[in-house]
This record gives C-alpha cells, sequence and structure tokens, in this order.
C-alpha cells in the first residue's frame, strides 16, 4: 500500500512522511478513524513508507500532491504491499469455529482470509464486511492468544533486520483481560518495533492504553454537498415506508443508505431533519420554507407536512441528532438506521 493509492488523504500522509524521515517514529502509535475513510490502510502505507528501501521523494508542487512516498518496488515493499512480509504481523478479531474454543482461536488462523479480505476490499472493509466476508453471524474478539503472540514474536529478532511492526485492527474488541496485556507491551517495547492501533471508538479502549499511544487522527475526506432533489426522493420513500412499516421494502432501503459513504449518510440525515422541521413550521404558519417542502411529489406536499406537530417534532429532532451523532462516531450504518425508522413510525403516528 503507498500513500498515493488512498484518496484525498495527502496532508497527513505528508505529515507522516515527513515525521518518519525525521526519524521522530514513536514505538506505539494509534490510527484513529474509520476503515472507510482510510485508517487501515494509511497504517499499512505507514509501515511500507517505513520499511522501504529506496524512498521517493518529489519536488514541492508535484502533481501528485505527495512530499515522498514509498517506491513499491523494492522487496520489503513487494512483501508489505501483498501483506506477507514476515515482520509484519497482523492482528484482527476472530471468531470461533466449530470444534475450536474461543481460547485456542488466534489472527493466526484467519491470516489468509483476511489478506484476502483487505484485497477485496482495497484496505476500506469494515468489522461488518468483515463478519460478512467469513459469512458468520458471531462477534468476533481479539483474544489472549492474539496478545501471547505479540508478546512471543516481539523477542524475536526481526528476520529482514528492520522494523518489527504489528498492525492491530479494531483494538476495541479486546476485551479488559487482553488489553492489559497488551499495555505490558506498549510499555516494555524492544528495539526496532512498532505498535500500531487502527481504531474508530476510543471510548471502548482503556484510558492507560490511550495514554501510552501517539495518536494520529484519520478523518473521512469531505464530499462536497448532494443535490437535495437525491436526498427528497430518499424522504419520500422513507417517510412512506414507515408509515406501512413493511419489512421487506424498509430493510432494502436501509441496506441501501447504510452503504453509502458515512459523509452522504450525515448530509441526508442533515436534510431530513431540516426538512421536518418546516413541515412542523409550515403547520404553525410559517410561509418562508417552500424550497425545504418541495419534494418532487405534489400529493406528498400537500398531504405529508401535517404530520409533524408539537406533538412529535420534539422527539422526532432529538432521535434523528442522536442517529446524526452515533454515526459520526462510526456506529454500524444500518443498525442505527434501522432502529431510527422503528422510533420515527412511532412518532409519525403520534400527531
Amino acid at each position: 500500500m503507498q500513500f498515493k493509492d488512498i484518496s484525498n488523504q495527502h496532508n497527513l500522509a505528508n505529515r507522516l512522511t515527513e515525521i518518519i524521515d525525521s526519524g521522530r517514529v514513536s514505538h506505539a502509535q494509534m490510527m484513529l478513524g474509520a476503515t472507510a475513510g482510510g485508517s487501515l490502510a494509511m497504517a499499512l502505507a505507514y509501515v511500507q513508507y517505513l520499511n522501504c528501501e529506496h524512498r521517493q521523494h518529489y519536488p514541492e508542487g508535484d502533481p501528485s500532491g505527495l512530499r515522498a512516498d514509498s517506491c513499491g518496488e523494492c522487496p520489503n515493499c513487494k512483501k508489505i504491499a501483498q501483506l506477507v512480509h514476515p515482520d509484519l504481523h497482523l492482528i484482527f478479531p476472530s471468531v470461533t469455529r466449530e470444534g475450536v474454543t474461543g481460547e485456542k482461536v488466534s489472527s493466526e488462523d484467519y491470516i489468509t482470509e483476511f489478506r484476502n479480505f483487505l484485497e477485496a476490499k482495497h484496505c476500506l472493509g469494515s468489522l461488518d464486511d468483515w463478519y460478512e466476508f467469513l459469512n458468520t453471524t458471531k462477534q468476533g474478539m481479539i483474544r489472549e492468544r492474539d496478545a501471547a503472540l505479540v508478546e512471543r514474536d516481539m523477542s524475536m529478532k526481526a528476520y529482514e533486520g528492520g522494523t518489527k511492526s504489528f498492525i492491530i485492527w479494531m483494538p476495541e474488541k479486546m476485551n479488559l483481560t487482553v488489553a492489559n496485556k497488551l499495555l505490558k507491551s506498549l510499555e516494555e517495547p524492544t528495539d526496532n518495533t512498532l505498535i500500531m492501533l487502527v481504531a474508530e471508538d476510543t471510548e471502548r479502549l482503556l484510558p492507560t492504553i490511550i495514554s501510552r499511544v501517539q495518536t494520529t487522527y484519520v478523518r473521512e475526506p469531505e464530499l462536497p454537498p448532494a443535490d437535495n432533489r437525491q436526498f427528497a426522493e430518499m424522504f419520500v420513500s422513507w417517510m412512506r415506508l414507515l408509515f406501512k412499516l413493511n419489512m421487506q421494502p424498509l430493510s432494502e432501503w436501509v441496506d441501501k443508505v447504510g452503504s453509502m459513504p458515512k459523509e452522504l449518510q450525515k448530509q441526508f440525515l442533515r436534510y431530513s431533519l431540516m426538512a421536518l422541521r418546516a413541515c412542523f413550521l409550515k403547520n404553525m404558519g410559517a410561509t418562508e420554507m417552500k424550497e425545504l417542502l418541495a419534494f418532487g411529489d405534489k400529493k406528498f406536499n400537500q398531504a405529508f407536512p401535517t404530520m409533524i406537530t408539537q406533538n412529535n417534532i420534539a422527539q422526532i429532532s432529538d432521535t434523528i441528532s442522536k442517529t446524526l451523532t452515533a454515526i459520526e462516531r462510526n456506529a454500524n450504518s444500518k443498525l442505527a438506521f434501522m432502529h431510527l425508522s422503528f422510533r420515527m413510525s412511532i412518532f409519525l403516528k403520534k400527531r
């Protein structure tokens, strides 16, 4: 993985390559942000650049927008790009298999599947995507055996003589015992070792772990505002589904919206919030909200606004706002929209 392969993160990439070039590499780090926004991809590109034998530096104003990148051609680059470098250790949530207890399962047992998953998803797949790739409904965990393997591999010399790198994806899935064992590795690092956590939600990590790592925030690139006509169509479909509450088409709607980029999901929620408030204001006698009430469906334009009254507007606004916050904190989008839909269906009938 090279920095040039990660969309809209060139400023962050430039900051990271400058730090590596200066030799100020912390042994314990965390890339914090949604995997879909590039946090795991940035971690892999970071490790590749760190171990590259022929780093490429570009002149100021280069069309790539980058100051530097790994060469992509040296043996270290090729092995890391294929995720087979002997000094690159990947730790991630694993699930139990038939006949194998949780104590014996580790990332090692799924390394081939994980490599294939990262290749298929271009290192942007979510945790739910990982479970779907495994065709499982079980919740994955980072287990004690994983922590033991990290401790074992840290004690060994680097095979290639460079930096041993441990990328731990979704450390939120560690229990307290595993987290405390990892804490020991963070506090007592061996020479030429990098432990890189790739996390989405610090609220599910021990404060002692957060305090031991240098955090880099990987923010999802802002998308240009979508055309409100697109959101209007989605909104009308959603409201009609909420009245009928037919689960099959509602599930299909949720799947479609939940698969959109997070930034578009947030834009849609903001649009919905403004449109619903405009409906309430119209009922209160306001006349300046015509643009937000032009849903492109004459019958809907006339009938729907009467559904938003002083009896439900506060609950509707609060519920959408909480869902927006949850999405911003990288909650499971499909679950968040399904829960919101059930709540909205109740509120709309309280007019």
